[in-house]
């Protein structure tokens, strides 16, 4: 049965008026907005992707390679820069929110990356930015010359600037992107249903060819090129996306939703002594509200009490002294996606392996494939190559299968992709632990180095992981929260991603230190990577069987059905009155 509710009309009918063409005024959905201009927002995308992953994935045998440091210090290096650049999302996303809009954050994040890279291109080119060279046998009797302080200065300006503009760019991107489709429109809605997965083939596209092509070009050719390539590709990409200025649909800075969150949270400690109002009814703006008034979190609800010192008369001196339900409510909604935002941690501790001791293993692997050596940067190209299969699958097998039994238009929900997600991570170090035991025995016992393909396994499980997971926390995040703080929402779940480049800085320094440098040995043959790699698995089980129990208790805020035998053109917006289950089923 097909169910529309009357606040999700209501709320669709504000969407589209928040919705205005360049000049400011009602957008002509013939001429604006779709996919003509999402393909150009998500250019800068794919010119982020291709920056970042070109930097991410080879970096680290430049920092062990050419300034000498060691692996741990170089992991370490790599997984806090990632992590900076996702944490800097959050206030990319506040910024757009509050003053400068998606559109313009986008802009002036793209320049800053363009400066960035090209920093990076002089630091890894100039001579005198370089250690000593240091042989084979210097390195195995741990003689090499580090890098000196004004050396690894000079690059980590240039990373941590890189970073700045990729984090601005994430925060933004997608939330613009989808701004770009009326969800009120059944045939806006259609195309809509896909917008995430083809994001993400889209960005995966352009990962692909930092690690096939960029990794070759800046081990064979010069860091130069490497580098230069991405600077450029980033400018050209900014020109389409000011080009497109007439072509979009914008909505206007909704004001700081950081003021309002912290608002609710003051007024509601300031009022604690206060009883619980008995009914909802009693609270200011209850009968106005946007957003149902729900019974979670109902000490929150005291910001909203009108007691001797606010009134309803919304006085400017009264105003301070009292919430609305609606904000109560938005607050509600950003609180109770946090359980989940800590589960979501983990996959990206995982996922942070592929771009430092793994490419470190695969160093000391046969990597020939005939007569032709593969560059150690380039063993991740199999989990961008999954992510492409499955991201297609989804849409051509996974969905349509799973819709005959859900009748939920995404087939999977968010809270099962990501499920999916976290276990492939478990698995996949499972994997890894023995697949780095059986690389180091040969090594150590019989002095014979394995084919790196041992390390396929493992990067076929992280990419089916995160074809599923990305596309779910994405999707958890946007969707759930409250309209007013997607680009918010979206730094949010970019700083699931932070922590865990973090979390696995973290893991590494008290591994290193606990284990008195035993387990991450510079030279991983004389250490035991296998061991941490356990530790993981471990804390994976621990991480699942947590989101299991979080999962089950989270309903969602909106819920998207259809009939079996009607096509998609018939999609129709259940609101906030319908809570879903972590199984997708409309519960009672």
């Amino acid at each position: 049965m097909v169910q529309v509710a009357s606040h999700g009309e209501k709320k669709g009918a504000e969407d589209i008026a928040a919705a205005v063409d360049y000049l400011g005024r009602p957008p002509d959905k013939s001429k604006t907005g779709g996919w003509t201009a999402a393909w150009l927002i998500l250019g800068v995308e794919l010119a982020q992707k291709i920056m970042v992953l070109g930097i991410s994935m080879n970096i680290v045998t430049y920092l062990v390679g050419v300034l000498n440091l060691p692996t741990a210090y170089s992991a370490t290096i790599v997984t806090n820069c990632l992590g900076t650049m996702n944490l800097v999302s959050l206030l990319g996303g506040f910024l757009a929110d509050v003053k400068l809009g998606r559109y313009l954050t986008i802009a002036i994040s793209a320049t800053i990356s363009a400066v960035g890279m090209c920093l990076l291109t002089g630091a890894t080119t100039i001579p005198s930015m370089k250690a000593p060279p240091c042989s084979s046998v210097q390195r195995q009797h741990h003689e090499c010359i580090e890098a000196s302080g004004k050396q690894v200065a000079l690059l980590l300006v240039a990373l941590y600037t890189i970073a700045v503009g990729a984090g601005g760019i994430k925060s933004s991107v997608s939330g613009f992107g989808s701004d770009q489709f009326d969800t009120t429109d059944p045939r806006e809605e259609k195309k809509m249903v896909f917008f995430f997965n083809r994001f993400y083939f889209f960005v995966s596209t352009g990962s692909l060819f930092s690690v096939l092509v960029l990794v070759y070009v800046q081990d064979n050719i010069g860091r130069g090129w490497g580098f230069g390539i991405p600077a450029g590709i980033m400018l050209v990409s900014l020109a389409f996306l000011l080009y497109g200025k007439p072509l979009y649909r914008y909505k206007r800075p909704q004001g700081s939703p950081l003021t309002l969150i912290w608002k609710v949270l003051i007024l509601a400690w300031k009022k604690r002594n206060l009883p619980i109002p008995s009914q909802p009814s009693f609270l200011n703006g209850y009968f106005e509200a946007r957003i149902r008034h729900t019974e979670k979190l109902r000490f929150l609800d005291k910001a909203a009490f009108l007691n001797e010192n606010s009134s309803k008369d919304g006085n400017k001196e009264n105003t301070c002294m009292v919430s609305t339900v609606t904000q109560v409510e938005e607050v509600k909604m950003v609180i109770m996606l946090f359980p989940i935002w800590s589960t979501c941690i983990f996959f990206w501790t995982v996922y942070s392996q592929v771009s430092t001791f793994i490419i470190q293993q695969a160093k000391l692997m046969n990597r020939k494939v005939g007569s032709l050596d593969v560059p150690a940067g380039s063993l991740p190209a199999f989990v961008i190559i999954t992510i492409l299969l499955l991201t297609s699958l989804n849409e051509k097998l996974t969905v349509p299968l799973a819709r005959k039994f859900t009748h939920n238009i995404h087939g999977l929900t968010s809270l099962q992709r990501i499920g999916i997600g976290l276990v492939c991570a478990t698995v996949a170090m499972v994997v890894a632990a023995i697949a780095e035991k059986e690389r180091r025995d040969n090594a150590v016992k019989n002095h014979t180095t394995i084919s790196a393909f041992w390390l396929v396994p493992q990067l076929f499980l992280v990419g089916t992981g995160q074809a599923f997971a990305y596309v779910g926390q994405l999707e958890f995040f946007i969707r759930e929260a409250p309209e007013g703080m997607k680009s918010m929402s979206t730094g949010l779940f970019l700083t699931a991603i932070s922590m865990g480049y973090f979390v696995s800085s973290l893991l590494v320094s008290i591994v290193d230190k606990l284990s008195k440098k035993k387990w991450l040995k510079s030279n991983l043959n004389k250490g035991r990577l296998d061991y941490f790699y356990w530790l993981l698995a471990v804390l994976g089980v621990l991480n699942f069987i947590l989101f299991i129990v979080l999962a089950m208790r989270h309903h969602y805020k909106v819920q998207h059905n259809i009939e079996p035998e009607d096509n998609v053109d018939k999609v129709l917006v259940i609101a906030n009155e319908v809570k879903i289950g972590v199984d997708g089923k409309e519960e009672a």
